[in-house]
């Protein structure tokens, strides 16, 4: 059980610093404060996305597997995150 605990709270640390470290106020220009904005009115309401639809999406623009016309923009704003980073950032918004 103390394992099982020790390992939670590590989990937890590395999860929060992760999530720290993505800039979802650079996101608010594009898809509004609250996610509520289709980004230059193309792409999906962020808000209406699952967080495993999100980190799929974010990993995706990184890797270029994914997106249509916002797939450049998108590659510059999550090339420089991990996969952990955006993991961690998609369990922050979206339902």
């Amino acid at each position: 059980m103390k394992k099982i605990v020790i390992a939670s709270i590590a989990t937890l640390a590395l999860v929060t610093a992760a999530s720290a470290a993505v800039n979802g106020k650079a996101c608010a220009a594009c898809h509004g404060a609250n996610w509520e904005k289709k980004a230059m009115g193309k792409s999906k309401i962020v808000k209406d996305l699952t967080h495993a639809e999100i980190a799929e999406a974010l990993k995706g623009y990184k890797a270029g597997t994914f997106g249509g016309p916002m797939k450049g923009i998108m590659k510059g704003q999550v090339a420089r995150y991990s996969d952990a980073e955006l993991e961690a950032f998609a369990q922050t918004i979206g339902k």
